[in-house]
């Protein structure tokens, strides 16, 4: 029968001691190691959540120099361990240190077997919550509230990067391409902020007229123009104690720039046609498709506003580069869309997934969504082929999708990896993959990485 007790690592020189631990603590698969050499071997090759260590270790024994760097390492190579260090009596002040150094807990010697057992099960249950947590995260499809359907790695980063920021007053500058969702996360920062109960106001510099913006953004007395028939507050004035979304802002003309930047500096405006300076409190959050910094060089847009807007630089991917998240978000705008169009129930054909994954999507999530909804109402059933997106079938590959190939070709770029790190040193690339010698040359046979030089290590 397979061993189905908790891995626990004991790191202990002296042989009596291990004999008494391994006792006690039979309820675990108890890992042995007496040095620094073999906890390490131990910690690569079982990955236990819990170890126990004593701080006198060789090659010094009587000093804890070794132990206490040990501990560093074996942090560094598993932060999420729990590493309880074992002291003798009266050795308060090593204790303490370990714990700052970031040792769970400690326990002295002699031990007794029910306290020790009692902090290492405890031990297990805070690994076993904080695995659990990191488990949830990684499964949330839209990490905090941002509002953004992903299970992209690096979408989900820059969600969590969003909740983040929100809290706090900084400039943020939200850079990709268009149909990306650059305003979706903008609204996302709005929401998660303390200004949440204030207005969110957004304005697309690209889509209003260079001669009717000014008037837009910074607002206008009676009389101020032909036609201003009464006293008009601008958009930065309207979303007093709320956040602006300026978006498109690489289209901002020169003279609007300079007149923005003062707005940044002083927090105050003044109307068209008017003489008092208001004050304003509103946070400022800008997007843009375009490359501020190759306009800059052109002398189309201010060094000294982009340095004001870019306190905060969030980079979107594109659809194409988010694994996965086309067909996840296809799926989404299908239900929806069914739901709005009160089409009944509808699904992807996985001929619709396979090409829908292939696609390039130039036009991002944007595009996406404009086609999942045309292909509900022009759809003639309630299963959507290919060409209901108006794309073209694409062959599947299934051999993607093949768990035991995707770890072979795995396995065999991790061990090229190491040989190259460690000169083909068997001994050393099997240290640092956590295996033993044979396993590792029953894996150089299987995957043909036995070459004379690699056999003669």
């Amino acid at each position: 029968m397979t061993d189905k007790r908790k891995p626990l690592l004991v790191i202990e020189d002296d042989p009596a001691l291990q004999k008494q631990m391994r006792w006690a603590l039979d309820q675990y698969e108890v890992l042995l190691a007496d040095d620094r050499d073999s906890a390490v071997a131990q910690l690569r090759r079982h990955e236990p959540a819990v170890i126990t260590m004593d701080l006198g270790l060789p090659p010094h024994p009587d000093e804890p120099t070794t132990g206490f760097a040990l501990l560093q390492e074996i942090l560094a190579l598993t932060p999420e361990a729990k590493v309880i260090v074992i002291t003798g009596q009266h050795d308060r002040a090593n204790a303490v240190r370990s714990i700052a150094l970031g040792a769970y807990d400690f326990c002295e010697k002699p031990f007794q077997p029910e306290l020790l057992s009692l902090i290492i099960e405890r031990a297990y249950r805070l690994s076993e919550l904080q695995e659990e947590n990191r488990r949830l995260q990684n499964s949330q499809l839209s990490p905090g509230n941002s509002g953004i359907l992903t299970r992209d790695p690096e979408m989900q980063k820059l969600c969590r990067t969003v909740e983040k920021v929100a809290g706090t007053n900084a400039t943020v500058m939200l850079l990709g391409e268009s149909g990306t969702g650059k305003e979706l996360l903008a609204r996302s920062l709005h929401a998660n902020s303390p200004r949440k109960s204030n207005r969110f106001v957004a304005i697309n510099c690209a889509a209003i007229p260079d001669n009717l913006l000014e008037s837009e953004l910074f607002g206008y007395e009676k009389g101020a123009f032909t036609g201003a028939a009464k006293q008009t507050p601008g958009k930065i004035e309207v979303a007093n104690g709320g956040t602006l979304f300026l978006d498109e802002i690489g289209d901002l003309p020169m003279a609007l720039q300079a007149k923005l930047l003062r707005f940044l500096q002083e927090r105050v405006i003044e109307r068209i046609g008017g003489r008092d300076e208001i004050p304003v409190d509103v946070r400022i959050v800008c997007a843009t498709h375009q490359q501020l910094k190759s306009l800059i060089s052109t002398n189309r847009f201010r060094e000294d506003l982009y340095y004001r807007l870019a306190e905060i630089v969030l980079d979107i991917p594109p659809l194409k580069l988010r694994k996965g998240d086309a067909s996840l978000l296809a799926h989404a705008f299908v239900r929806r869309f069914s739901e709005e169009q009160r089409t009944g129930t509808m699904i992807l054909l996985p001929e619709a997934v396979d090409a829908i994954e292939a696609y390039g999507w130039p036009g991002n999530v944007r595009e996406l969504e404009n086609r999942a909804k045309r292909a509900v109402i022009m759809a003639e059933g309630n299963s959507l082929r290919a060409e209901d997106f108006g794309l073209e079938a694409s062959a599947p590959e299934p051999e993607l999708f093949n768990l035991r190939r995707v770890r072979d070709e795995a396995e065999r770029e991790a061990i090229v990896k190491v040989l190259g790190r460690v000169n083909s040193n068997i001994s050393r690339a099997a240290e640092v993959l956590g295996v033993s010698r044979p396993t590792l040359y029953d894996l150089l046979d299987k995957y043909g990485l036995r070459t004379p030089q690699v056999q003669q290590s």
